[in-house]
């Protein structure tokens, strides 16, 4: 006769039930208000956070944890990136989030980025980059539209317009000519 492992047993869908009620059925069963009070906002948060990472059916989001260092990988195939540790990556993708304690350092190709912690590197947002109040990015930025709230920081090369820009002769910028005097 052979052992069954414990941990391969199913869940009893009672203790299942009692993790997981709802906190308008934890009210209903007669719990105090405070003890509903407080699945509530936990709930609340969750639907803030939830609304604010608008993932489809079927795509792909890869969550970096908070404490969590990601380091020397490239990122590929992924819709939504979130980064509340750190990550050290080269990365194609449609969505980065970076949350206040988030930091990425490297290269990234991003539809939409939203920056609330710090982003250094080479960044290319083909739509929208936000950097919020919290915000930092430092590198060489290219963007089709941005939106910094009061207190975010943008240094580097920055660039309008998502292709890369033109060469120009040695010496000059766009924009500025450059004439010498015959003597």
């Amino acid at each position: 006769m052979a052992l069954q492992s414990p941990f391969f047993n199913k869940r009893e869908p009672d203790a299942y039930n009692q993790r997981h009620t709802s906190p308008n059925a934890a009210a209903a069963a007669g719990s105090s208000p405070a003890a509903a009070a407080a699945p509530a906002s936990t709930a609340a948060t969750t639907a803030t956070a939830a609304n604010s990472a608008p993932v489809q059916e079927g795509e792909s989001k890869l969550t970096v944890g908070p404490n969590i260092k990601l380091k020397g990988v490239e990122i590929t195939d992924c819709d939504t990136l979130v980064v509340e540790g750190s990550v050290e990556a080269t990365m194609d993708s449609r969505v980065i989030q970076i949350s206040e304690r988030g930091s990425f350092k490297g290269s990234a190709e991003i539809d939409i980025a939203e920056i609330r912690g710090a982003f250094d590197g080479n960044l290319t947002v083909r739509q929208k980059l936000v950097i919020y109040s919290t915000g930092k990015v430092t590198g060489r930025v290219r963007y089709g539209k941005l939106v910094v709230e009061e207190g975010g920081q943008l240094s580097g090369e920055i660039d309008f317009g998502t292709a890369a820009p033109a060469r120009t002769v040695s010496g000059t910028r766009p924009g500025l000519q450059v004439h010498t005097a015959a003597a």
